[in-house]
């Protein structure tokens, strides 16, 4: 596959594009070389890489790795990218010290503000419809446990986690409101930063129009040992009380926690990364324990 997007980046760029090495990539297969970054994903599977395409040229300056082109290779869909200087810190921040994480988290707050902020042209792309397994409101969270439990058919959760689930759901709003452009998926391993230097946010497959608390959740959630100081970054930076942030990043992540179990318990090979282990973290108050130290 290495080949083949080396030959399509020749085709589009006009240029050699120089050795490409496999990235990791969860979603799509990723290849970087010495200045460019090439996803590539086949056109039977989901169509979100064309939505990032459509969004790439819309974005604000300096958001995100600048498109140089895009298009369709026989059954491939391609998209290529400028490479940014730096590396992605990782999910839960593995290898960044305490100083660091909070002077990356400043500015990813920062960054996210200017995209929260942004008022597009056009809300079309914004607005598509996607699985997205997300929060919605109060009905579908619960409704999404329903079928949690049907699908559970060896009773391998516990009665404590779907109890504790359907106690996080009644507290919930009724509704999340489609407010702002969001990224909707900004752990750290979609975040490049050189030194302690934010320099990209990658991969607006899954952008939408949402509540801010959607990307604070991400971005909090995933900063591992650091997750108390990146909560506390963002309720300086943008004004939120705490207990409010608190509360909409716990049902957030509970309601993605559940999605993902579900569809693990039905051999759905999209599953994404929550686990039983995970939901059983939230409902015994992960999101509420740094409040109590």
């Amino acid at each position: 596959m290495n080949d083949i997007a080396r030959l399509i980046a020749e085709a589009a760029l006009g240029r050699d594009p120089g050795p490409l090495d496999r990235a990791k990539s969860l979603s799509h297969r990723v290849f970087v070389g010495a200045d460019v970054v090439v996803k590539l994903i086949h056109t039977d599977r989901h169509s979100r890489l064309r939505r990032e395409i459509a969004l790439a040229p819309l974005l604000p300056a300096g958001i995100t790795a600048p498109l140089l082109a895009s298009g369709q290779h026989e059954d491939l869909r391609y998209a290529i990218y400028t490479r940014v200087p730096g590396t992605a810190p990782g999910l839960h921040l593995p290898d960044t010290d305490a100083t660091t994480a909070r002077k990356l988290a400043e500015q990813a707050v920062a960054r996210l503000e200017r995209l929260h902020n942004w008022q597009p042209e056009s809300t079309e792309i914004l607005t598509e419809e996607l699985d997205h397994g997300g929060f919605t409101g109060r009905e579908p969270f619960l409704a999404e446990i329903e079928r949690l439990e049907q699908a559970d058919r060896d009773k391998i959760v516990p009665a404590r986690i779907v109890k504790g689930l359907k106690e996080i759901a009644d507290r919930a709003p009724a509704r999340a409101a489609a407010a702002v452009p969001v990224h909707a998926d900004c752990h750290w391993a979609n975040w490049l930063a050189d030194g302690d230097t934010v320099t990209a946010l990658l991969d607006f497959e899954w952008a939408r129009l949402a509540e801010p608390f959607e990307d604070w959740f991400f971005l909090i959630r995933f900063s591992g040992p650091h997750m108390a100081a990146v909560l506390d970054i963002v309720t300086e930076q943008t004004g939120l009380p705490a207990d409010e942030l608190r509360a909409a990043c716990e049902v957030r992540d509970a309601n993605y926690g559940a999605t993902d179990v579900r569809l693990t318990l039905e051999g759905d090979p999209d599953a994404g990364t929550g686990t039983l282990a995970g939901l059983e973290e939230i409902v015994n108050g992960y999101w509420w324990s740094s409040s109590r130290a």
